[in-house]
């Protein structure tokens, strides 16, 4: 699936972050249904070992107006680690919320509170009721784009929300 988000501060008009998903990142020029490319591209990451890293260029430590954009420099040394292979070496732990694995050190990041965006808010039950909902916002999403199609099982288990 295909997310970003607009950010108050960046876009004209906008005082909370507004969620916006798509079937999936280029949707415009790729006219047939989602499962496919979802079939597709999982044979390809088979296929070549390929890893596949989400870095948040964003916000974190807060809503607007508490939080901040996420250093330039530091979304390029996690970029960085990531192309090189080094991040492949380290440890990593699941986020319960988003079914992913968070590497818990970067190469060349010495404070590794970035990587766990929960440890930037002040308020951690802020963090999280903030971090369920994009996770339902995910799970109402893929259910819209993905719900009749023939998705595998694999897939669906790593939707955040469901």
């Amino acid at each position: 699936m295909g997310y970003t988000s607009k950010l108050a501060g960046t876009e004209t008009g906008v005082v909370e972050p507004v969620s916006v998903f798509s079937r999936f990142f280029g949707q415009p020029f790729m006219p047939r249904n989602p499962d496919v490319y979802a079939h597709m591209l999982g044979d390809k990451l088979r296929r070549h070992g390929t890893r596949v890293y989400l870095v948040n260029t964003g916000w974190t430590g807060g809503p607007y107006g508490q939080g901040r954009r996420i250093d330039i420099g530091l979304t390029r040394t996690m970029v960085s680690a990531a192309l090189d292979g080094s991040l492949a070496d380290v440890p990593a732990r699941p986020d319960p919320i988003f079914k992913v694995m968070v590497p818990e050190a970067c190469p060349g990041i010495g404070d590794t509170r970035i990587l766990r965006p929960e440890s930037n808010w002040t308020d951690k039950s802020a963090y999280e009721q903030r971090a369920r909902r994009l996770a339902g916002q995910f799970a109402e999403h893929f259910l819209k784009a993905f719900g009749g199609k023939d998705v595998g099982a694999e897939i669906r288990r790593q939707c955040p929300g469901l």
